[in-house]
């Protein structure tokens, strides 16, 4: 029987902190809380939190990700210098093939969903 994931369920996080050739400024340590994957690993979706830090990214040609702000602050910039900053509330999806830098302001955490298809099964 098929039963509701709610984020109410304490989980252990993954910590990692972003590669180092990836790296703009600090070292931030990041948790991610992953709540619910789909069978096949194709969908993930949970809570990620990070200290102050940016980096680099670089999303493959199959993967979005879907996030929602719920504390903190942090700014996105595409590769070509175009910035964009959220907050507790905002909401936003970052599309497959996108490059740019991802920046923490104030420590954060944000819902997330990340769907990863094989590149040719982009919507």
């Amino acid at each position: 029987m098929k039963s509701l994931t709610t984020f109410r369920e304490v989980i252990a996080p993954v910590y990692d902190r972003p590669r180092p050739e990836r790296l703009l400024a600090g070292n931030p340590q990041r948790a991610t809380y992953s709540h619910f994957r789909a069978p096949g690993g194709d969908l993930d979706c949970g809570v990620w939190a990070c200290e102050p830090g940016a980096w680099r990214i670089a999303f493959g040609p199959g993967k979005d990700e879907f996030f929602c702000v719920i504390a903190g602050r942090l700014r996105i910039a595409d590769a070509a210098g175009r910035a964009s900053e959220f907050g507790p509330g905002d909401a936003c999806v970052i599309p497959a093939g996108f490059v740019g830098s991802f920046e923490v302001l104030e420590a954060v955490r944000k819902y997330y969903v990340v769907l990863e298809r094989p590149a040719g099964n982009t919507v």
